[in-house]
């Protein structure tokens, strides 16, 4: 492999086995990700569109190793996600647009502290990162605030901090600008494409809104039944 593709993707399948009747047993087979090939060079944004039930979700979670392929190969900054699924963890942050990890009752400070000590970083390091990202992303206001008196803009900013604390070197945002009002929306993409452009990061987008992936993405893709499509970034 390229050291410069942060995503090798070759005959990617996921398919699980929908439950049917009262006691809920194993039914049919439905395939979420089917024979999905991608190949993404470091720096990029992917974008990646469809309707509902393409498997975009679940395309995030085998790149985040939340779920293990069925099939196919898939190696994410050089690492195989099967067989070093904690190596992969260590270079990946994920973001999704429906944050319910965080603890409400503590304040945004302590919540990254946690998250922090999860991924073993040292106590200062976590601290300089914490106070070094609420002041780019705007939060550093209310970060001694308690999570549950943020707005949904002040939430989704914190969620991106905590998938960067760690300095993911792939970054995996599902819908992050769900819900957001379109000024906080639009700082927030902006700040996505910064972080592709000057931060070294690979950035894959899961999004509802073309307008986004075109406006922001060096890569868009289709997903359509659990397969990928490349197109061309306008």
């Amino acid at each position: 492999m390229s050291q410069t593709q942060a995503i090798l993707a070759e005959g990617l399948t996921k398919i699980f086995r929908r439950p049917t009747g009262p006691l809920r047993r194993p039914g049919p087979c439905v395939p979420a990700v089917q024979s999905l090939d991608l190949a993404l060079p470091t720096g990029a944004l992917l974008g990646v569109l469809g309707p509902n039930g393409a498997g975009k979700t679940t395309l995030l979670k085998l790149l985040a190793t939340l779920l293990l392929p069925t099939s196919g190969k898939l190696l994410v900054e050089g690492r195989d996600a099967v067989s070093d699924p904690r190596g992969v963890r260590a270079r990946v942050g994920l973001v999704t647009g429906d944050e319910r990890a965080f603890y409400w009752r503590l304040t945004g400070r302590q919540n990254l502290a946690f998250f922090a000590a999860l991924h073993a970083l040292a106590p200062r390091l976590a601290r300089t990162r914490a106070q070094a990202l609420a002041t780019e992303l705007g939060i550093a206001e209310v970060l001694d605030s308690p999570v549950d008196t943020y707005s949904s803009g002040m939430r989704q900013r914190l969620a991106l901090a905590r998938g960067l604390l760690h300095d993911p070197a792939l970054l995996l945002l599902d819908e992050p600008t769900r819900s957001l009002d379109p000024d906080a929306a639009s700082a927030l993409r902006e700040m996505i494409a910064r972080l592709a452009r000057g931060g070294g990061h690979t950035v894959v987008l899961v999004t509802h809104a073309p307008e986004e992936a075109r406006a922001i993405c060096t890569h868009i893709g289709m997903m359509r039944e659990g397969r990928l499509e490349l197109q061309a970034a306008s």
